[in-house]
Formats: C-alpha cells, sequence, structure tokens
C-alpha cells in the first residue's frame, strides 16, 4: 500500500513541476498541492520507521 502512495505522491510531483512551469495557475493551487505532497511522503516515511 505504501508503495501506491509512493508512486502517486511522485506523479503529483511531477504533475505540480509541469503546471507550475508550463500553465500559469493560481500559487494558491500550487502551495496546496505541494503541501498535499509533503504530507503523504512524511506519512509514507513514518509508516516505513
Amino acid at each position: 500500500m505504501s508503495k501506491i502512495l509512493y508512486g502517486l505522491a511522485i506523479l503529483f510531483l511531477i504533475a505540480w513541476g509541469i503546471g507550475f512551469f508550463i500553465y500559469s495557475l493560481n500559487l494558491f493551487i500550487h502551495l496546496l498541492l505541494f503541501a498535499a505532497v509533503v504530507l503523504v511522503v512524511i506519512n509514507i516515511l513514518k509508516e516505513d520507521l
């Protein structure tokens, strides 16, 4: 299960990077997406320990 969440976090991070550099979306959306990815990664790291 954690590998699926890790894969989704990577996918969201890539999508965020594409949106940030190619499309001019609102900064607030990027911050929310980045915060969600960080929280998922922290959750995955806590489960592995």
